[in-house]
């Protein structure tokens, strides 16, 4: 499938997210601040990806490269091993492989006992999405593993000069994913990208100005929810609250939550027109359950 028509055809699957770097006291001293950020899913992923760690074609074109890191988990310093690691990217020529049974450029792999994964691939190249538009070149990552958010990711590298233009890329966030290319001892190149997982992350900023604004009940015009940003948090209006509304708490996969009420969940789906649908869950104390969807417009 040729990109144009995929990018036409598919919405943009995740909105970015991002950890925000942290520090925490252990009794004795301060230690922490390992951020790491997350970003756009993108309209590529495709699930069940090969187990490998060798993503080279023979006689193909492309810089090799080995791509490796160590994942932690939330305490900043511990390994974290049998994490799932998976990543896609597009070829030589700027080609993603959507849909051959081949999954060219994309795999998966578990880190180790250590925490360690590597990948054998190429160093992906920038390409054009429309008419004036050019990606930076990307690794696209997920990082999953028992009891923690699965992180979604990009990954960009120093000097590209499209990451200036580029939204994603050119994000505070993304300062720490854009990494050096390093020369190896046997012709290839080297990425270094490590990982701390969480089990919550709080929602980027510019994802909370995206989703902010009036949603109305696809089946009953009058029925409307209002959400906004205060305190860099997504916040839902209600008469009810002395505060003017309720504070939710982002639970990963675009959905949120009020504090301490998982009963009812917020689900945001950004549409590829540029709207955002929004699916209400409640779990009533009968365990009766209530659905409802509504649109905000662009």
């Amino acid at each position: 499938m040729q990109r144009r028509n995929f990018i036409k055809n598919t919405a943009i699957c995740a909105v970015a997210v991002s950890a925000s770097g942290f520090i925490r006291f252990n009794g004795k001293n301060f230690e922490g601040d390992c951020e790491t950020t997350t970003d756009i899913l993108g309209p590529f992923y495709r699930p069940d990806a090969p187990i490998t760690r060798d993503m080279r074609i023979a006689n193909a074109k492309g810089q090799w490269v080995v791509l490796s890191g160590q994942i932690k988990h939330k305490d900043c310093k511990t390994a974290l091993k049998n994490a799932c690691v998976e990543i896609w990217h597009c070829d030589a020529e700027g080609v993603y492989d959507n849909d051959s049974p081949d999954f060219k450029y994309r795999a998966k792999a578990f880190s180790d006992e250590n925490g360690h994964y590597s990948f054998n691939t190429i160093i992906p190249v920038p390409y054009e999405v429309s008419a004036g538009i050019v990606r930076p070149a990307h690794y696209h990552m997920m990082f999953s593993a028992e009891g923690y958010q699965s992180l979604i990711t990009q990954l960009y590298f120093t000097g590209d000069k499209n990451i200036a233009t580029d939204s994603s890329a050119a994000s505070p966030t993304a300062k720490r994913r854009i990494l050096d290319i390093k020369d190896g001892t046997n012709g290839e190149k080297r990425v270094g990208f490590n990982v701390t997982m969480l089990d919550k992350l709080p929602a980027e900023s510019a994802a909370i100005d995206r989703l902010a604004g009036d949603y109305i009940n696809a089946k009953n015009k009058e029925q409307k929810e209002t959400f906004y940003k205060k305190d860099n948090l997504l916040w839902i209006k209600s008469a009810e609250s002395i505060n003017g509304g309720y504070p939710l708490l982002y639970n990963g996969k675009n959905t949120f939550e009020h504090y301490g009420h998982a009963a009812s969940s917020y689900l945001f789906i950004p549409q590829s027109d540029g709207s955002v649908k929004l699916v209400y869950t409640e779990i009533g104390k009968d365990n009766n359950i209530q659905i409802w969807e509504a649109v905000r417009s662009k």
